[in-house]
Parts: C-alpha cells; structure tokens; sequence
C-alpha cells in the first residue's frame, strides 16, 4: 500500500457508470481504475465495515447488484458514496480510492476467500446483527 505524502496522486477526473456498476477514476500520476461498486461497499472504510480494530471487521454479503446513487466530495481530500443499500457513511480518500484501484485483484480474492470460509455468497443476505432474525415485527 502506499504511504502518505505530499505528492501522492490525486483524481483527475471521476466517472459513475451505473449500467455496468463501476467508479472510474483517473489520477494525476496517469493511473486510472474501473473500481467496482461492490468492491468499494465491501471494503468501505466505514466502521460499519471496518469495526473499531483489528479483528472486528463485519463481512459483506449480498452487494453483488449495489449501486451508487450519489458520490458527493468531502473537502480536497474524499468522496462519499451514497449506496443504494442505504449504505452512506464511508469516506473514499485519494489514497483510500487508488490503493481499492491498485489491489483490487488481491482484495476480491481474499473477499471471495472470506465469503467461501463463511459459507456465504455475493448475493447472500446480511446476517442479522447477532446472527438472529426479527420475526416479531
């Protein structure tokens, strides 16, 4: 991953393909990315996602057809992306996006790896917060 610095790439140019589900973006240093949206929900760095440390993460199911219905800049340094599972809280750095972009091959494998080691799928529900359903609603 890259480190931190004064003169890490930044975006160019974004582009939201809705058909086909991917954020295009291009940076400064001339790299550009097709980053799907279901890779960016599933490793958005929210703590919904991320939880709050190592070891604490929450794995993703059933974002294989989420979309983006909005991506809003924060500042000269983020986007944030409004997903159409209602999913809003993610903050995309430069650096966040171009490292999603740069390791995207690795990072769906290790999340298909995860989803395979749960005995889930892409297109699998969310389990319920402590693994229970609500039926008396």
């Amino acid at each position: 991953m890259r480190t931190p610095s004064s003169q890490a790439p930044t975006p160019t140019a974004f582009t939201v393909h809705r058909q086909s589900r991917v954020l295009e973006v291009c940076f400064s240093d001339g790299a550009a990315f097709k980053i799907p949206f279901e890779l960016m929900r599933v490793y958005s760095p929210s703590a919904e996602v991320k939880g709050h440390g190592p070891g604490q993460e929450v794995l993703q199911t059933g974002k294989q057809d989420v979309t983006v219905l909005e991506l809003s800049p924060v500042g000269n340094y983020a986007v944030k992306p409004v997903f159409s599972d209602g999913h809003d809280t993610g903050l995309f750095t430069w650096e966040y996006l171009y490292q999603l972009g740069e390791q995207q091959t690795r990072l769906w494998s290790d999340y298909l790896g995860r989803l395979g080691a749960a005995g889930m799928s892409r297109s699998a529900a969310m389990a319920p917060a402590g693994g229970q359903s609500c039926t008396g609603h």
